[in-house]
Parts: C-alpha cells; structure tokens; sequence
C-alpha cells in the first residue's frame, strides 16, 4: 500500500514580527515555548529586509511573489504589489485585462502640522453607511471619465487613462503615519496625480457636514472624510505553489481563484485544520491576520494576547504534530511592516539540539 501523505501547512502570519525598537516592549515576559522550539529548530528559508519608506506590505509582496504577479529576487524586497484585480476578483468583480486601482473610504484626522491617516478596520463602518457615501461620490467618479466596480460596500475598484499608473501606499502601511509622503503618485516620475487629487478634493467637498457623517460623529466615531487609493495593476495569468489556499484576505483569496484554487476561511485552530479534507491533499497555505491593529496601534498587550492565542491553537499543537510523525511539514513566514522571514520545521529538525534561533534573531531592522 502507499504511504500516506502527511499534511504540509504553511502559515502566513502578518504583523508577527515586531520591529527591533519594540521588541522590549512586546515580547516582555511572554510565554512561547512552542514557537520558540518551532524557530529555534527550523530552516530559515529566507529573511528579506525592506525598507521604511516601501509603499506595500511585505506579507502583500510575499503573496504577490508566491503566485508570480511580481518578479523578487530572494531576499530583495521590491516596491510592488499589483493587487487589486485579484482584490476586485474575490470581491466578485471582473476585472478583465484592465489597469485597476482599490479605494477604501477612510478617515484622515488633522494633527498639529500635518494629518494623519486611521486605519479603517478601526472606523466602525456598517455597509449601509459605505452604501450612502458611495452613492454620493459614484457620479463624480463617473464624471471624470472612470469606470467604477463596488462589488463590496466599502470597497470600490476604478479604471480609467484618466488615472494614469499610479503608486499608491497599501492603508496599514500608512496609517498611524504623516500622509505627505504616502499620498498617490505617478509611477516612475514621484508626481503627483492631478486627476487623482481632483477627485479626492471632491469627494471630501461631498461628505463634508453630510449628515451621515454629522450622525457618526454624535455617537463618538470618526467621520468618514476621505478616500485612500492603492494596489493597482491589471490582471495576469499565475501559478499556484498551493493545492490549497485559506484565508480571508481579498488578495490573497482572488490570487487562489485566478489560480483555479477555491479559496476557503482560514480554520479557527490547528486542529480544524488537521480535520479538514484536505489537510493531507498537497501543500496548504493558512493566512491568519490577528496581528494587524494591535500592532498598527502599538498595542502590544493586545499583540501579546494574539500571540498567546496562536501559541495554545496553532504552535503547541503543531509542535506535537510534528513530533509524533501526524505533520510533515510546518512552514512560517513572519512579516513585520517592512521585511520577512521564511522557515521550514520537520520532525527531523526537532532532533537538531544544537540549533539555537531565539525569535530576537529574526527581527526586522
């Protein structure tokens, strides 16, 4: 009889990894054995170290690169991330062979000399408040000569030569942050888009004093004053290294179906992944995100307790797994807001004593 095949996960895990200035303060005290077992015995497959000022995310980039959206020597971070076809995609959308771009609805508050973007997972925003402010800024849209998808409520995906190829900042790797420098530019020129500041000015025109917005801000929730432009790229054929893909991200979901793959929900533990029916059918790609707001808040109480829920769901049981033969391969990648790293943990590996790999060493400068 043939040999069963052992499961092969690869876990995707954004905001992981704290920069080293907060590593101090986020990894005091916490207790990981398993992870720290799991990193001090694995391969280190490769560590890409980005930059402060890269528009995208370097989970963004890592996706974009498994499936061959973007060309990225090993360990070199590269600046694009052309994702919101895919996004436009798994929203339900088509998209075509068009250039399009991803706007999100968003709040920019003014600081003392300069203004700052939120991160709109923050902002409380029900679909039919995305609705009403879609349907107000849909024509100014239209009347510059742009074609518009909002196959999700607070999602919309435009096109249009009017645009141009615009660079625009992934919102997470912005907010908390002075906008100047992330704001929308030409491509290859550092310009800004004229046609793109037009219409942000008017969508703000437009939902200023709105009383949706008069409405949020009774209730204490930021108003929604402006739109945040970002991922664009047109669509193009790629491959698949995953028999299976889980996760929730828009990106990373439409980059499973232009693969042929039907992306599933990200299981809620180890175990559910070991009970799928397809936890033994080739190599299985989890994406699982409960890093991403503490981090971009600098909550690292709330970034610790995510961590110890990951440790007790997935890194102890995984850790077992391997032991006992039930897991053949466990792979990490860890992302801070700037680089990467990649590991690879078998049983054999456990067995290598002498490798020491405290989660200090894999920190992003």
């Amino acid at each position: 009889m043939p040999t069963p095949k052992l499961p092969d996960l690869h876990l995707l895990l954004p905001f992981a990894l704290p920069s080293a200035a907060d590593a101090a303060t986020a990894l005091h005290k916490l207790d990981r054995p398993a992870l720290d077992r799991l990193l001090a015995r694995a391969t280190l497959d490769e560590r890409v170290i980005g930059e402060d000022f890269q528009r995208t995310l370097p989970h963004e980039r890592w996706v974009a690169r498994q499936f061959g959206v973007v060309n990225e020597a090993p360990g070199q971070a590269t600046d694009d991330a052309p994702l919101a076809p895919y996004m436009l995609l798994a929203d339900g959308g088509t998209p075509g062979d068009t250039t399009w771009a991803c706007i999100e609805p968003v709040h920019v508050r003014i600081a003392r000399d300069h203004l700052v973007l939120i991160d709109p997972a923050t902002l409380g925003m029900d679909d039919q408040e995305a609705l009403t402010l879609f349907d107000v800024v849909k024509p100014l849209i239209e009347d510059l000569g742009l074609t518009i998808q909002a196959p999700q409520p607070a999602r919309w995906y435009v096109a249009g030569p009017n645009l141009g190829r615009l660079a625009g900042a992934s919102p997470l790797r912005a907010s908390g942050r002075n906008i100047e420098i992330w704001l929308p530019h030409e491509a290859g020129t550092g310009e800004r888009s004229r046609a793109w500041m037009k219409l942000q000015n008017e969508v703000q025109m437009a939902w200023f004093e709105h009383p949706l917005n008069e409405a949020r801000e009774a209730r204490g929730l930021p108003a929604i004053n402006s739109i945040w432009l970002h991922a664009q790229g047109a669509l193009r054929g790629v491959t698949s290294p995953f028999a299976h893909v889980m996760s929730n991200a828009p990106a990373t979901r439409g980059l499973a179906l232009a693969a042929d793959i039907v992306p599933q929900a990200p299981p809620e533990s180890f175990a559910a992944f070991m009970g799928s029916t397809t936890a033994t059918d080739g190599r299985t790609l989890v994406e699982v995100d409960p890093f991403s707001v503490p981090f971009i808040e600098q909550d690292w109480a709330r970034w610790n307790d995510a961590l110890g829920t990951l440790e007790r769901d997935w890194f102890a049981p995984a850790l077992a797994a391997l032991e006992n033969g039930t897991l053949g391969t466990l792979r990490l990648t860890l992302c801070s807001d700037t680089g990467s790293v990649s590991l690879t943990v078998t049983r054999g590996a456990l067995r290598k004593f002498w490798r020491r790999r405290p989660i200090a060493a894999l920190l992003i400068e």
